[in-house]
């Protein structure tokens, strides 16, 4: 393993270098502002959103798609955001910022399965963050969204060396981070961490997106980092990935993550693990219908 320092110096070099690097929209850094408020008043929040079209037709589509279930179709914003609360606006404001950022570059990775993927992680996060009753179980969510957005660096700025990457890992069962390091002397988990750096993220989600492949190397918040990791594994093994074969197989007894979970809440020794597996599964549809929905073009 290469040291973890030089891993990172290689990995802001390469975020320095980049010069059209995607900025978060500023309407979402407000959105996330206004949001903190306690005292928050909707209609402050619907004039901020609708000054921004992309993120007013998105949220529309999310607030109607099969995740957040309205008994009705929802037409308008303001009706939209008090139907969903403050708490998930703050998550689609985020979600739907980084989609704006990265679309349409033209990347080597599919961006609607790489979306699929982070819906995925996203809510398989917050399906284990429910399950071990953690406390901020919107935090799983968009820690689970935004893991891997070291990918969608390499995916756009550097195309050609990525794809020889990919290419391998399509052949040979070798793990894409393994594949990275190899390449670049660095990995997206690096490269991600100083994006949510420049962006001025929290503490907890740069972390997430540092280790959620070693969740044990995690300080700040591990049981975060391992609901994001398990996640992860799950959704690699369930078709909701990118990278071509995942080569990877999954049993959440013995993994890091998993054991952590356990250390931290001994009351999870009880789980029918099997079944919790069956709960997850049930998601991976939803996750497929809610990317169709944001992806479709009318």
């Amino acid at each position: 393993m290469m040291d973890k320092q030089a891993m990172m110096e290689t990995a802001r070099q390469m975020v320095a270098n980049i010069d059209d690097l995607p900025t978060i929209p500023i309407v979402a850094t407000q959105v996330l502002q206004l949001l903190d408020d306690p005292d928050v008043d909707v209609d402050k929040v619907a004039d901020l959103m609708l000054t921004d079209q992309v993120m007013t037709v998105r949220v529309m589509k999310m607030v109607n798609s099969p995740i957040y279930r309205p008994t009705q179709e929802i037409t308008s914003l303001k009706r939209a955001l008090v139907y969903l609360g403050i708490r998930n606006i703050k998550e689609i404001a985020l979600t739907s910022s980084f989609i704006s950022a990265f679309e349409d570059k033209g990347g080597v990775i599919d961006i609607s399965t790489f979306w699929a993927h982070a819906f995925g992680v996203g809510m398989v996060s917050k399906i284990i963050a429910e399950k071990i009753q953690y406390r901020d179980v919107e935090k799983a969510y968009l820690a689970g969204i935004i893991h891997d957005i070291g990918e969608v660096v390499l995916s756009y700025y550097q195309s050609e060396r990525f794809s020889r990457v990919l290419a391998i890992i399509n052949e040979k069962p070798v793990r894409l981070i393994d594949m990275e390091l190899e390449e670049f002397q660095t990995t997206h988990a690096e490269i991600g961490y100083c994006m949510a750096e420049k962006w001025n993220f929290p503490e907890a989600y740069k972390e997430v997106i540092l280790y959620h492949h070693t969740p044990r190397e995690a300080t700040d918040d591990p049981v975060l980092c391992s609901i994001v990791n398990l996640a992860d594994l799950f959704c690699s093994v369930r078709d909701l990935y990118y990278g071509g074969n995942a080569w990877a197989s999954f049993n959440l007894s013995e993994e890091e993550g998993w054991a952590i979970l356990k250390e931290k809440h001994p009351n999870l020794a009880h789980l029918d693990v099997e079944r919790f597996c069956y709960e997850l599964d049930d998601a991976v549809p939803v996750v497929k219908d809610l990317v169709t929905s944001i992806f479709s073009k009318d």
